[in-house]
Formats: C-alpha cells, sequence, structure tokens
C-alpha cells in the first residue's frame, strides 16, 4: 500500500478500456484510487499516472503528488513527443523500449525508473500493438508501486542527446497507389480502421482502406 493514487488519460484515448480492470487488480492492495480525464481533476495524494495523456501539467499540479509518473514507448531521451510506438513501427523497429519516468515540467525529461523492451514479430496490426503496449504499461506501473520506495533511489538521469517525433495527422495515413502493398505495410498495421483509417486518392476520388486479420 502507498497511498492515494490518481490515474490520469485523456477522455478518448484508447488506453481508457484497460484502466477499470487495472484500478480492480489495485484494490486488494488497499489503495484508494481515482481516475480522471482531466488533468485540472487530479486529487492530492501519493502517486499520479499519466497514461494516454496528452495535457500538459504545471507545476501547481505535480505538487498535489509526491510522484507523477509516464509510460512513454521510446529510449528516452530518444524518441521524445507524440506517438512513439507508431513511429517506431514506421521506421520498420520491432525492438520497441518502453519507460516509466517522473514527470516533469519539461516535457519528456524526468528520471527514469523502469524499462522493459517490447519485442514484435513486424505482422501485428493495431491492436496487437496496443495489447502489448498496455500490458507493459500497467506492468510498469505495478512494479513502481510493488517496488517502492527503494526505486525511487535506483532512479536514473537520462543522458544523451534528444529527439522528437512530430503529433501525427491525417494526412499521415495516406497510402502511395503506385507503391506496393508490401512497401507500405507499416502504415498499414499503424493504422485504425475507424479513427484515422489509410486512404488513397484516385482519379479525383478518394478511397478508404481497412485492413484485420484474417480470423
Amino acid at each position: 500500500m502507498v497511498g492515494h493514487i490518481t490515474i490520469v488519460t485523456d477522455k478518448n484515448n484508447w488506453i481508457n478500456s484497460y484502466i477499470p480492470q487495472w484500478i480492480e487488480s489495485l484494490k486488494p492492495r488497499k489503495n484508494q484510487v481515482t481516475w480522471v480525464h482531466d488533468a485540472k481533476d487530479i486529487q492530492p495524494g501519493f502517486l499520479a499516472f499519466f497514461l494516454g495523456c496528452e495535457q500538459i501539467v504545471g507545476r501547481s499540479l505535480l505538487d498535489l503528488n509526491q510522484h507523477n509518473l509516464v509510460v512513454h514507448a521510446s529510449d528516452l531521451p530518444q524518441g521524445k513527443g507524440w506517438s512513439p510506438l507508431t513511429w517506431k513501427i514506421l521506421n520498420g523497429e520491432n525492438q520497441i523500449p518502453v519507460v516509466l519516468f517522473e514527470a516533469a515540467e519539461l516535457v519528456d525529461s524526468g528520471r527514469i525508473y523502469l524499462k522493459h523492451t517490447m519485442q514484435f514479430t513486424g505482422l501485428e496490426l493495431i491492436g496487437e500493438l496496443r495489447e502489448e503496449l498496455a500490458q507493459t504499461t500497467l506492468n510498469l506501473c505495478n512494479q513502481f508501486i510493488e517496488q517502492y520506495p527503494r526505486i525511487v533511489e535506483e532512479a536514473l538521469e537520462q543522458q544523451g542527446e534528444s529527439s522528437y517525433y512530430p503529433r501525427r495527422t491525417p494526412q499521415d495515413s495516406r497510402i502511395r497507389p503506385e507503391l506496393s502493398i508490401q512497401e507500405q505495410f507499416q502504415m498499414l498495421r499503424v493504422a485504425d480502421n475507424e479513427k484515422y483509417p489509410c486512404y488513397f486518392e484516385l482519379g479525383g476520388e478518394t478511397y478508404i482502406l481497412k485492413i484485420e486479420k484474417r480470423g
């Protein structure tokens, strides 16, 4: 038991479907848990987890908890910014590091507590990628809780030069009809069929492409 925990996620983030079960798993440890979608609703307490949260949180909100924790799918300080898992898959990477670190006013710059590397085959689609990232994320959060307070003493400062991923836009899902499926398979892998499906333009028309594995 570490005290009151606040979980902050954006209202429409995909990770929300995994949060209720995680909250249930925390109850036997007698942790008091609050789940909010707006950083302004953060409760004073011990831990605040920012998962699937793109909100910028200032010092006054960070000061409400002793530790503010973020999970990010890159080997910080490399790969700061937006949608790191997506960008890495697009770059053809199948070994994806995920870190849990302390939030700071300067985005993605805090001390790192834990790291785990996800291993993919190169054939997974977005649902499978998200499933693995969700489980890794929650496992890292649980490890922090279980290993507190010793884990705080083992934190490492980020080292090396920073790199940044830009925010993705719908245009990033544009397929080029003159290229093969194999050449553009990474783009198809990370496409969300409902929110931002791949598309292509031909003869003045726009066509939507959706991909799924045959059961």
